[in-house]
């Protein structure tokens, strides 16, 4: 399975990654690049700034929707199993990400705002993929950033990705309250704007 990194248009951040397979990023680590350091995202709105290139819009995935989310095990900032089963009950967006998928990297302080306007409307979960000591990286990721609603969470085998059959980082996929697939946006997006919310509203219909 190929492990394909969606790249930020106009940036070099995840071009060394492009092309790197799931063995070699599940395996040790020090062949893949740390987290690149990347430009802070533009203003709201998809606007450019100067020095930024337009934020870009990830490929929008309806072809499974209706699919019930996998009950597949993770962990929680502790350790701790979870599943998704357990969000069930109001929507869920779920993002697969790294630390070293600077695309990733880039998408999260978007994610973060995000889960800040939806409060208990729509539960954005975060599920790191790194391997190789993950929890540590992601425990050091998140300490380094001030998310104000993102929680860090583990899938160091790939499990995830797996029984979604994904294969590329970042991808995030919108559930409605029952647990069934909406869509998926495949590459990192702009969570901030209209158009991401009107996706949004589509895990309530009517």
């Amino acid at each position: 399975m190929r492990l394909v990194i969606a790249f930020l248009p106009g940036l070099l951040i995840g071009l060394a990654l492009a092309g790197c397979d799931r063995q070699k990023a599940a395996g040790p680590q020090g062949n893949a690049p740390a987290a690149a350091v990347a430009p802070a995202p533009p203003p709201p709105g998809n606007v450019a700034a100067p020095g930024h290139p337009r934020y870009p819009t990830g490929r929008l995935d309806r072809s499974h929707a209706g699919t019930a989310a996998p009950d597949t095990a993770f962990e929680d900032g502790n350790g701790r199993p979870m599943r998704l089963s357990a969000f069930r009950g109001r929507p869920l967006l779920v993002n697969l990400w790294a630390t070293w998928c600077g695309p990733c990297v880039v998408e999260m302080p978007s994610l973060d705002a995000l889960a800040l306007r939806q409060g208990d409307a729509i539960k954005v979960l975060t599920v790191s993929q790194d391997a190789d000591d993950g929890r540590r990286k992601v425990a050091d990721f998140f300490a380094a950033r001030n998310f104000q609603r993102l929680e860090p969470h583990l899938d160091s085998r790939m499990d995830l990705m797996m029984g979604l059959r994904l294969d590329t980082l970042p991808t995030t996929i919108l559930y409605d309250a029952q647990g069934r697939e909406v869509w998926r946006m495949t590459g990192m997006a702009d969570w901030s704007g209209e158009r991401a919310a009107r996706l949004l509203r589509e895990a309530n219909p009517g």
